[in-house]
């Protein structure tokens, strides 16, 4: 039976054994062949790929910028005020006279200063007006003793040399002397009067030959203080409240009062009118008359300005006064020496004739008293040239002192029209725009105290329009012209227009930039970030990629194409590098130029980063 059960093995059937063997070998190693490829596929980079175009390109250069105003204007408030309420946001539009914020009313810190400096300056104005006049009773005094000495010297020695000729020719001189002296006593006392008349301003006694014009000079002074008093009591009046009984009729003497008459063809009402009172300066015109009536209805203002012109001409008369008085009595003064020396000359030589005829003259030779007369001739023009220094400098001196009365007089009024403007604004209560506009910035918050000349609040006046400015390569900058219009990328309304108005340097240290400045229309505000695309002129390339498969390292600019490669499995796709030239750019799109042409595939995106050389694999469609 084992030896039926044995299978006998023939070379057949070793044939058959062996080629079945080889069969499932080969089915074997072909299955692993093709799973391998495909194991591989997967772990290659999938790429998508555009083909390269040719056509036409517009350029553009793409930025971005902050949006400013062309003008704005700074919301600022006088003094020191405490805002109680903001009633405006930032950003918000507002229309002229539009209350932008409502301030306290409480007197501010700045009134009360003022009105302390004003009490300060006035006090200082006074005290300067206090100025003592100058005495020079001392210095005349001791001229008029070295006069007397010298006349006396005179006397003797012309009575010396008179006894020394007739007694005839002495007689003659005598009455003549006799005769002069009396001529020169009148003129002495017309001096005096004339002089007195101008210290008291009383001109009844003075001799009109040698006042001049100055009668009329006062007369024009003290009728322009009568017209300054009226206008200022009835500026005060107006200031501190007029009562209803205010006699109008005594403010000033040129107004004529108009009464009530029944039997008056005008029909004169109760609000009848004061007649024009007309105020004429020196050169005899008219200011604008002033007019009132019985229910005191009166412009402040009017009488504001009516009182400081009649101050101003009555100060303007005073001075003309004043040195036409000074200079009159200056010589009068001088006249008055030289007529009192004169008299003092005369009564010498006739006391010294008359003592002649008693005592029989001086021992004293002609010329013992010659040098005597030359000595106290020395010594009388030493005291009057150290009189006229002392006169010179104290006119100097009060000259200097006038004008700081001035300046302190100008010092008081303009500090009064500070305080005017002070308690006028202290009773303002709101803070209005003066522009139509848009609100950029609120610098201030409720409670908080107002600075001068601090910005409350900016406020783009909309009108003037809005600027752009963008910075990009000079080189670029040389494909545009001013008066283009960018595109607004993110300008979701539609109504944003942006238009190339300058091109100019960039002013930074060391750059070749340009600055692009644009003027932006539509609804935008200041500090709006809006992204600009320009147009650089369009022109036809022979290739042209997507923008985005464009590189750049620091061989210069490439793309990746793609070439296949057969095989026993199939085609193979490998990554090459070209390097390329960029000629000109959109926002998707690229003209190149090198070892590219028309009709290439390009790598446009990879799941996974390829290098030159790669096996990489199609993404199926």
């Amino acid at each position: 039976m084992s030896e039926n059960n044995t299978e006998i093995y023939t070379p057949n059937r070793k044939r058959e054994i062996i080629k079945n063997v080889l069969i499932v070998f080969l089915i074997i190693m072909l299955i692993l062949t093709f799973c391998s490829n495909t194991i591989m596929n997967k772990s290659l980079a999938e790429i998508t790929t555009e083909t390269a175009t040719s056509g036409k390109l517009t350029e553009r250069i793409r930025g971005s910028g902050l949006v400013e105003s062309n003008q704005s204007y700074d919301v600022k408030v006088d003094g020191n005020k405490v805002i109680d309420t903001i009633m405006i946001k930032t950003g918000q539009e507002v229309k002229k006279d539009d209350v932008l914020f409502t301030i306290g009313t409480e007197e501010s810190k700045e009134l009360e200063e003022a009105e302390t400096a004003l009490n300060t300056l006035e006090l200082e104005y006074q005290k300067a007006l206090l100025v003592a006049p100058e005495d020079y009773s001392a210095e005349n005094q001791a001229i008029s003793n070295a006069r007397d000495d010298l006349n006396t010297a005179i006397a003797k020695r012309n009575n010396a040399a008179a006894n020394s000729g007739t007694s005839q020719q002495a007689l003659y001189n005598y009455n003549s002397n006799k005769n002069e002296l009396a001529r020169k006593s009148k003129i002495l006392d017309k001096l005096q009067s004339t002089i007195i008349a101008i210290d008291s301003d009383s001109y009844s006694g003075a001799a009109v030959e040698y006042t001049g014009n100055l009668v009329f000079l006062y007369n024009e002074y003290t009728t322009a203080e009568s017209d300054y008093n009226s206008a200022y009591q009835l500026y005060t009046a107006m200031l501190t409240g007029m009562p209803s009984d205010f006699p109008t009729e005594e403010i000033t003497e040129n107004n004529e009062f108009l009464e009530n008459n029944e039997n008056n063809d005008n029909d004169i009402s109760d609000n009848a009118r004061i007649s024009e009172n007309e105020v004429s300066d020196n050169n005899g015109n008219f200011s604008e008359p002033v007019q009132y009536n019985d229910s005191y209805d009166y412009d402040i203002e009017e009488l504001k300005a009516d009182m400081e012109y009649k101050e101003e001409v009555r100060n303007n008369a005073l001075n003309e006064y004043n040195n036409t008085k000074y200079s009159i009595r200056n010589n009068l003064m001088n006249q008055l020496y030289s007529v009192e020396s004169e008299i003092d000359n005369l009564n010498v030589q006739i006391t010294n004739y008359e003592s002649s005829q008693t005592t029989g003259g001086d021992s004293m030779s002609v010329e013992d008293y010659d040098e005597q007369i030359r000595q106290k001739q020395q010594a009388l023009e030493t005291l009057i040239a150290e009189l006229n220094k002392s006169k010179n400098e104290n006119d100097l001196a009060n000259k200097t002192n006038m004008l700081e009365i001035d300046a302190k007089k100008k010092e008081v009024d303009k500090m009064k029209e500070k305080i005017e403007k002070l308690k006028a604004e202290s009773e303002i209560t709101e803070i209005k725009s003066k522009y139509n506009g848009i609100v950029s910035a609120i610098n201030i918050k409720v409670g908080e105290e107002t600075v001068p000349d601090m910005p409350l609040a900016v406020i783009d006046i909309a009108d003037e329009g809005y600027t752009v400015e963008l910075t990009v390569d000079a080189e670029k900058a040389k494909k545009i012209k001013k008066g283009i219009e960018a595109d607004v990328v993110n300008n979701w309304n539609g109504d944003v227009t942006a238009i190339l108005t300058e091109i100019k340097n960039d002013t930074k240290a060391g750059s070749k930039n340009r600055i692009l400045k644009f003027s932006v229309t539509g609804d935008v505000s200041t500090g709006t970030m809006i992204d600009l695309s320009i147009p650089c002129g369009s022109g036809t390339y022979d290739t042209i990629v997507p923008k985005s498969a464009v590189y750049k390292d620091s061989k210069g600019s490439f793309v990746l194409v793609v070439n296949s490669k057969s095989s026993p499995l199939g085609n193979r796709y490998f990554a090459d590098r070209v390097d390329v030239e960029v000629l000109a750019s959109d926002e998707v799109s690229s003209a190149v130029q090198g070892g590219i042409t028309s009709g290439n595939y390009i790598i446009t995106t990879a799941s996974k980063p390829v290098n030159p050389k790669d096996q990489v694999r199609m993404k199926d469609n």
